[in-house]
């Protein structure tokens, strides 16, 4: 061998051993495995911290790849997804499970991609889902100082930062509010946090002493995503149960200092989520905890004040497990057809069903496969709702339901388009980005109907000439003007080529058949001779298939002097379109 030759061979040599060193310093990731974690279902503090520290790992682990799935000892739902979502065809066919027994196994899974550790303080609960927020940002996990204790030299972590005393109450009166106004500063105003997300999710207050991890599962999304977490009333005219000593209004004003601070850095080229939902118990009025806010209005208030942010909500997220890897999932093209358009028909009664709610993370997820496997699905058409947003957060899961419905299942969005917002309360320069927003998300799952917008009065003209841009085959409304500010329903019409019309909401709580029908029939005039036909869109919530057959079937016999068809929502909307054309 010529000399060129043997130092072409040694460099070619040492090119290869540098790239093995550089390979084996990179940390392990496996691709074909999925490590399996099973938190346990006891209701102590040290079950809920044990949930907070996994949380942040996975969300950590999960950030680049998929390599840790949460498993539940009481809770069946993310064992039902792992089975449904490996099964032949389906995306995680050929990862190896592998589990996990123990805390310290999972640390050494992670290794040096956890940084150290944020120890929050459990004299201000809300310095948890600040020390959340700081996690994501520093790929640290949140500690109790308890677990500090017990866990930092052990495992060797350097603290992050150590949230114990430093929220007293100096800047605005409030532990709660100054702990939020600092993360506001740091986080917010400085650019570290991605504006595209915001989590509502319940800190310790009156959770942890329960071991209550509704809200504790999920925070594997906001450290994945590097969102800002936070916990706050909008109610400016009573003080929160968490704080009732702050002066009147202090949760408010910190409210609309992180909105502020999230629009700023969206600069109108982007719609922000609010995932998660308000406090029950802190912020409305239900037995045992007195408030002059029931639940529903607690809702509507939320909704009211973040959509002039360009916000919306995915309302309820509490026990949405492994968030950070159904994200992950290849979802290919997204069809659900069209049926054939009819004819309109003298004297009949329309008559058409949203199976609605499933608009926020919780019921997709959970609820939704109770009523979806119900064996009268199909048998009747049906509109099931499912916010188009969702598609970021469980896309794996909206797949299967594509690709399980029967010819007689539509989707269309629930609670007002691709997330829950007041369309009438969108600022008119952000139309377009409104606009963009939902065309981009109703495309993807190919969607063409908003049966359910919600809001304080009926649309706007520009809010009807923005929905005709995505939702041209339908749109409907519900108004509660909660405000008191003159907001009435729109009357039937049609605008532009968009039928508009009233969701029928009397329905939506179904009790039994009979209760239904009777809930029915309330809507429904006695027929007039040679009348045009009639048009009836009903609400109903979380509710199987063969429910709505039974009650149509009471309603029938409580009124046999409709003819009645039943007809999917683009059949629906179009012999409304061509009865008033």
């Amino acid at each position: 061998m010529n000399a060129m030759n043997f130092n072409s061979s040694k460099c070619l040599l040492l090119t290869l051993l540098c790239g093995i060193l550089a390979a084996a310093c990179e940390p392990a990731v496996h691709t074909n495995k999925l490590y399996t974690y099973t938190l346990s279902g006891d209701n102590t503090t040290d079950a809920y911290d044990e949930a907070v520290m996994v949380a942040c790992i996975q969300g950590i682990l999960n950030r680049n790849t998929t390599q840790l799935y949460l498993l539940s000892d009481t809770y069946e739902r993310p064992a039902y997804w792992l089975d449904t979502l490996s099964a032949s065809g389906k995306w995680l066919e050929n990862k190896e499970h592998t589990a996990i027994a123990t805390l310290e196994e999972l640390m050494a899974l992670a290794g040096d991609q956890v940084k150290g550790a944020i120890i929050w303080d459990p004299d201000v609960p809300a310095s948890l889902n600040v020390a959340t927020t700081l996690a994501g940002l520093e790929d640290g996990i949140v500690m109790s100082p308890g677990q500090a204790d017990r866990y930092l030299d052990r495992w060797e972590l350097p603290i992050i930062k150590d949230f114990r005393g430093m929220f007293t109450g100096q800047e605005t009166g409030s532990k709660k509010n100054d702990a939020y106004r600092w993360a506001i500063r740091e986080f917010l105003e400085t650019g570290r946090c991605d504006p595209h997300w915001l989590c509502l999710y319940e800190d310790a207050y009156m959770t942890r002493e329960k071991g209550d991890i509704n809200y504790v599962v999920t925070r594997d999304w906001p450290v994945r995503n590097q969102s800002f977490v936070y916990d706050l009333s909008p109610w400016g005219d009573e003080a929160p149960l968490d704080d009732p000593d702050q002066r009147l209004g202090t949760d408010l004003e910190t409210y609309k200092l992180m909105l502020e601070a999230v629009m700023k850095l969206t600069k109108g080229k982007q719609m922000t989520e609010v995932a998660g939902f308000f406090s029950f118990p802190k912020y409305s009025n239900i037995p045992g905890y007195e408030s002059k806010h029931d639940p529903v209005p607690t809702e509507w208030e939320t909704v009211h004040l973040i959509s002039p942010y360009n916000c919306y909500q995915n309302t309820v997220a509490h026990l949405c497990f492994n968030q950070s890897v159904h994200a992950q999932a290849p979802v290919g093209e997204l069809q659900q057809g069209r049926p054939q358009l009819k004819d309109p028909e003298g004297g009949k009664t329309y008559l058409c069903f949203l199976m609605a709610d499933y608009d926020s993370a919780t019921p997709l997820y959970d609820f939704l496969p109770k009523h979806w496997n119900d064996s009268a699905r199909g048998d009747i058409p049906l509109a099931w709702g499912i916010n188009p947003n969702l598609i970021e957060t469980y896309p794996d899961v909206i797949q299967y339901f594509y690709d399980t419905k029967s010819p007689n299942d539509f989707f269309t969005a629930d609670a007002s388009a691709a997330g829950y917002m007041n369309p009438n309360r969108i600022d008119s320069a952000h139309l377009p980005l409104f606009i963009d927003h939902n065309k981009g998300f109703y495309q993807r799952l190919d969607m063409s109907l908003s049966p359910m917008v919600l809001d304080w009065d009926e649309p706007t003209a520009a809010v009807k000439d923005a929905f005709t841009q995505f939702s041209g085959d339908g749109f409907s409304t519900i108004v509660i003007d909660f405000h008191n500010a003159g907001g009435k329903l729109p009357e039937p019409h049609v605008w532009k080529g968009m039928p508009v019309m009233e969701l029928i909401n009397s329905a939506c709580n179904f009790s039994t058949p009979q209760q239904t029908a009777n809930e029915l029939s309330l809507e429904i005039p006695a027929p007039r001779d040679g009348a045009k036909p009639a048009f009836y869109f009903f609400r109903i919530v979380w509710t199987s298939p063969s429910q709505v057959i039974a009650a149509l079937e009471e309603l029938r016999k409580l009124r046999p002097e409709l003819d009645i068809e039943v007809v999917d929502p683009y059949n629906f909307f179009h012999l409304f379109k061509s009865t008033e054309g």
